[in-house]
């Protein structure tokens, strides 16, 4: 593996395996760092699919706001190079913040409608910070295939309708969520939890399982269905909700307030949270689907 902190020696050294390797594709993993194996999952299945897994570790300023965690987000560069290493990884680009930014960006990325809810109205301005720079990441890679977890749901949606809308040359590759053995979703700010938070915050989990269990109950509605979230939440004393909510896939609309039952089948939803414990926000989401009843397909 070598690491690489420059654009442009990055640039050179794709473009010599490329002309090494007719035909070869790019798998791309741009993260913050701080990888644990939710990161880990990635990388190996980039590796998997391409002849060259190029990940990415930049702790990204534009997409903090200003009473946010930028300056005490964790950083471990000896892990980050240990775990990208034993996970497939050839090129680590771990550039500065004056190599992303060697003057303050004129031009941003800017995404509307799919950054009105959720994290977007919770942290103004948090996606023209990441879709401003995953578009330099992409435009520095030029993978064929980028790797995004799951986790981060919205994030997923606004890249893909950015690639979408912006004609980009690239697949995204959305990847089901990691977890720890309790069901916890790995996160690089869950070591901002103390012990008895931490006990707790498997409330994330649990309320997203009730919400998939009775999503298909008789009558069950979008309303009814975010607040038995909220409810079940409020089991855990240290929880304080930032959002619960059931919004359209991948859209990320509110949907007609009707049962689900009356839905067409194939429509997609997604439960979205977002919970703090003490200083420490946690996201977590689950993918609903309805389903067409058996025997008429």
């Amino acid at each position: 593996m070598r690491i690489i902190e420059t654009i442009a020696k990055l640039r050179a050294a794709i473009a010599e395996w490329r002309r090494g390797n007719p035909g070869g594709t790019v798998g791309f993993v741009p993260t913050m760092g701080y990888l644990h194996d939710g990161h880990a999952s990635l990388i190996r299945r980039s590796a998997a699919e391409n002849g060259l897994t190029v990940v990415s570790v930049f702790v990204n300023p534009l997409q903090f706001g200003p009473n946010e965690d930028f300056d005490r987000y964790p950083r471990d560069p000896e892990r980050d190079r240990r775990v990208a290493k034993a996970a497939g990884c050839d090129l680590l680009f771990a550039p500065a913040v004056t190599e992303m930014y060697p003057r303050p960006a004129a031009a941003r990325v800017v995404i509307r409608e799919l950054t009105d809810r959720l994290c977007g109205a919770s942290r103004p301005g948090h996606f023209d910070g990441v879709g401003t720079v995953v578009t330099k990441l992409l435009h520095i890679v030029m993978p064929d295939s980028a790797y995004f977890g799951m986790k981060d749901a919205q994030q997923v949606a606004v890249i893909e309708r950015m690639v979408e809308d912006l004609n980009f040359p690239v697949r995204i590759v959305p990847c089901e969520t990691v977890r720890e053995p309790d069901g916890l979703a790995m996160s690089s700010r869950n070591v901002y939890l103390n012990a008895e938070e931490r006990r707790q915050a498997v409330i994330l989990h649990e309320t997203l399982k009730l919400a998939e269990e009775i999503f298909a109950e008789p009558g069950m509605t979008p309303g009814r269905l975010m607040a038995a979230m909220r409810e079940h939440i409020r089991r855990a004393p240290l929880a304080d909700t930032d959002y619960a909510e059931v919004l359209t896939w991948p859209d990320l609309q509110p949907p007609e307030e009707k049962p689900f039952g009356e839905m067409p089948p194939g429509s997609r939803f997604i439960a979205a949270l977002a919970v703090r414990f003490g200083r420490t926000r946690l996201i977590d989401n689950r993918l609903l689907e309805i389903r067409t009843p058996a025997g008429k397909e």
